[in-house]
């Protein structure tokens, strides 16, 4: 949702850094050199899956694309103190004109302007003050900006629509709404947001306007705009591809202080990165921040995860159980507001891929039996309505919503376009390319997958 929250940005997605072949994700380095976007990240260039020689190599952790952030710095390059300057400056030019503090007093400001007064820049995405109007006198501005307005910024804001780095998909309604039901059915005070800024707009919205409301929100994203409408202790400037708090220590602690169960009021983390985000990087980041919560509270936590709403589409299953074990795929389709494909529908391909994938029993997690979800018995949890009970798999196998159907021969449930071919040895659609003529990945030689999807790419 959020700044999906998020050139060639290796992390946030890809492969497409010097000449051919595959690359791997080093991850975080000590010492690493840092881009506007935090510290970089350490990857290796592959040749057919395997390191060899492969030459070590820096680059920016959150954007894909090199028109967004050029950064690259070979490992045992020798950077010259003339070209280390000009980056020191260059980081500094690429950082945001207001700090988080004068954007916090540029917002009291604001508030006590008659709305007749309230102009909202499109162009610079600001809140602009009377003093500045002139400055921004060519540009296109929103007028009368009302404190209805001022509380849903992820609607006065233009969403970042990078696939890679932002992809600010935001949550429709209906799944926001439904996960801060669920969030309060289980008995959650505390919710560590990250990168779900219409989750936490609305944790926000409803503490203000109902007395008794008691849950509490911290919201972690790159999107540094958000700073213009939230205090020091409401938001934090956050790098989810490298764990970087660009706040700094104080930052760090307003997040260690917010994952502190005080009285017993227990925490959840909702996070829904960039699509683009490779697996290991993100997987890394929720780690520490873990490992951060279980400091807070050092008795009796040694071995406990921080409960964890990880929302992601359902084939990053693989990729996900891979790091988290723990974690189960709910049923339940993730929609949003703003996504030509990942909208509520009834069939095939209209439906959302999106999935929440949690750490929590899944016997807790109620599903809207009005959205067509059902209790399996036999699984003990809830799911899609056509996702029936295979009894040789002996689990409801579908991952799309459609009811998936049994071959014998693959010894698993596959998705009903599919049937088995004895060129392959497998289910496929009946119109693929057989395996035994496909000249194999480029990454890894191996058969039955692009490059683009190797799952050695973000193998460390």
């Amino acid at each position: 949702e959020g700044c999906r929250e998020g050139g060639g940005n290796m992390a946030a997605g890809g492969a497409d850094r010097p000449g051919a072949g595959g690359l791997a994700l080093l991850g975080v380095a000590p010492g690493a050199p840092s881009c506007p976007h935090g510290p970089a990240l350490l990857f290796v260039k592959t040749s057919r899956g395997k390191e060899e020689e492969g030459r070590r190599f820096y680059a920016c952790s959150a954007c894909r694309d090199r028109k967004d952030c050029n950064f690259f710095q070979w490992e045992d390059e020798k950077v010259s103190e003339t070209r280390l300057a000009a980056r020191e400056e260059y980081n500094r030019k690429h950082q945001p004109s207001f700090t988080h503090r004068q954007n916090v007093e540029r917002y009291k400001n604001f508030v006590l302007l008659p709305l007749s007064k309230r102009r909202f820049c499109q162009e610079c995405q600001q809140l602009l003050l009377p003093a500045e109007w002139e400055k921004h006198s060519d540009h296109q501005f929103l007028c009368d900006i009302s404190t209805a307005q001022l509380k849903s910024p992820s609607q006065l804001l233009y969403p970042l629509e990078d696939k890679k780095t932002n992809a600010q998909y935001l949550f429709a309604d209906r799944s926001c709404q439904f996960l801060l039901d669920l969030i309060i059915d289980l008995g959650f005070r505390r919710v560590l947001s990250v990168g779900t800024p219409r989750l936490h707009e609305m944790i926000q919205s409803k503490a203000s306007q109902e007395d008794d409301f008691r849950v509490r929100s911290l919201l972690l994203d790159i999107d540094f705009r958000y700073s213009q409408f939230y205090t020091e202790d409401e938001f934090c400037h956050y790098n989810m591809f490298n764990h970087y708090f660009f706040g700094g220590e104080a930052a760090r602690e307003t997040c260690r202080k917010f994952l502190y169960q005080d009285n017993g009021e227990r925490v959840i983390m909702v996070t829904d990165p960039p699509f683009g985000g490779l697996v290991e990087a993100l997987a890394s980041s929720f780690k520490k921040l873990m490992a951060m919560w279980r400091e807070t509270e050092k008795e009796g936590r040694n071995n406990q995860e921080m409960p964890m709403f990880w929302i992601f589409p359902y084939f990053f299953e693989s990729r996900i159980l891979e790091f988290f074990p723990s974690f189960n795929m709910m049923d339940y389709q993730v929609d949003y507001d703003n996504h030509a494909l990942y909208k509520h529908g009834k069939t095939g391909r209209r439906q959302s891929p999106v999935r929440i994938f949690t750490n929590l029993t899944p016997n807790m997690i109620v599903l809207p039996v009005e959205e067509g979800y059902r209790f399996c018995t036999i699984c003990q949890r809830y799911v899609s309505s056509g996702n029936q009970h295979c009894e040789i798999c002996n689990s409801c196998t579908s991952k799309d919503g459609r009811r998936w159907k049994h071959c014998v021969l693959c010894k698993k449930c596959v998705k009903p376009s599919w049937f088995h071919c004895n060129n392959c040895n497998c289910c496929a659609l009946q119109n693929h390319t057989c395996e035994k003529a496909d000249a194999g990945c480029f990454v890894c030689g191996k058969a039955g997958h692009k490059r683009s999807t190797c799952p050695s790419l973000s193998r460390t």
